[in-house]
């Protein structure tokens, strides 16, 4: 397993939301409130939002997997390996996660009210992205 992953995770929050619930959610996937920036900013509606962003690598990085892959329901991990080519572009896999559902516990792959995350690791050569990112999604079994 490489350990040349780097992953960013970009949130956005509402101002109804309680960022500090949404801290505390994903500390289930290792995270901490200092590993986010915090950037303020204005909506469509001119309604504050916050935008949180987080860039992780190496030993977090694969940790972070590791508990992504074990909290994920396996069907949907099987679906992001059977998605792997699309979600794929220069060697950053895209996947999406409910940021609601974190909130509550869970970890569930959403395409609505998210949390984008992004893997990357170099891939070399196109035609091994499917295997490198399978073997990524594998790490937990």
């Amino acid at each position: 397993m490489s350990d040349k992953i780097e992953i960013t995770i970009d949130v956005i929050v509402h101002a109804t939301e309680d960022i500090s619930k949404i801290f505390q959610a994903f500390e289930v996937l290792e995270l901490k409130e200092d590993d986010f920036t915090i950037n303020e900013t204005t909506g469509h509606f001119d309604n504050p939002i916050m935008l949180l962003n987080a860039k992780i690598i190496k030993k977090q990085a694969l940790n972070f997997i590791k508990k992504l892959v074990e909290l994920l329901p396996s069907e949907q991990i099987d679906e992001l390996i059977n998605d792997i080519e699309e979600r794929t572009v220069d060697s950053r896999f895209h996947m999406r996660l409910d940021k609601q559902e974190l909130v509550k516990g869970n970890i569930t792959v959403s395409e609505k009210d998210t949390i984008k995350i992004k893997i990357h690791t170099p891939i070399y050569n196109k035609k091994n992205t499917i295997k490198t990112f399978t073997e990524i999604f594998q790490i937990a079994n």
